[in-house]
Parts: structure tokens; sequence; C-alpha cells
């Protein structure tokens, strides 16, 4: 169910980086994003991949591969350095 027009609160942290270990633009494992507001750190091309994944999970939808719902893993296009991010719906507490 949505939560309306702004949507979930998102949290975005890098869990891996594969390859050699090194993202270009220096994202290390760890690094948290409060939002899909914040991806002016990451790259244009790990950003273009996040996108599909962050509007779904801010407005309620699932990813149907994943086995915990609110929650998508996604890597970016580098194919020497895929960074890979955990994309986590916040929920509200009650």
């Amino acid at each position: 169910m949505s939560k309306g027009m702004t949507g979930y609160p998102l949290e975005i942290r890098v869990i891996d980086i594969m390859g050699r270990g090194v993202c270009p633009l220096g994202l290390k494992v760890g690094d948290c994003f409060a939002s899909d507001k914040e991806l002016a750190q990451v790259c244009h091309w790990a950003a273009h991949v996040l996108l599909p994944f962050t509007t779904a999970l801010r407005f309620g939808g699932q990813v149907p591969w994943e086995d915990e719902p609110g929650l998508a893993r996604a890597c970016c296009l580098d194919h020497n350095n895929p960074v890979v991010f955990e994309i986590r719906r916040v929920e509200p507490k009650e």
C-alpha cells in the first residue's frame, strides 16, 4: 500500500564492490544514502540503474525475485568494478 504522493522513505547502501573492489568515484562498502534524492553522489550510470527500484519501493511496490518485501539489490554498470547497492523501504514505526 502506498504512503501517498511523497511515498515511503528509502535507505540505499553500498553492500559490495566486485572486481578489483574499487569504485572510480570513491564509493565504499557501507556508504549509505538516506533517499534517492542523494543519488547525486553516485555516477549517472548507477543512478540510472537504481531509479526503477527506488521508484517502485518508494510507492509500495515489490521486487518479485527478492525474498524480503521492501528490498531490492542492483549493481552499477561498471564491468570492472560493479558496485552492488541494497535499496530498502523504511516502513513507518507504529
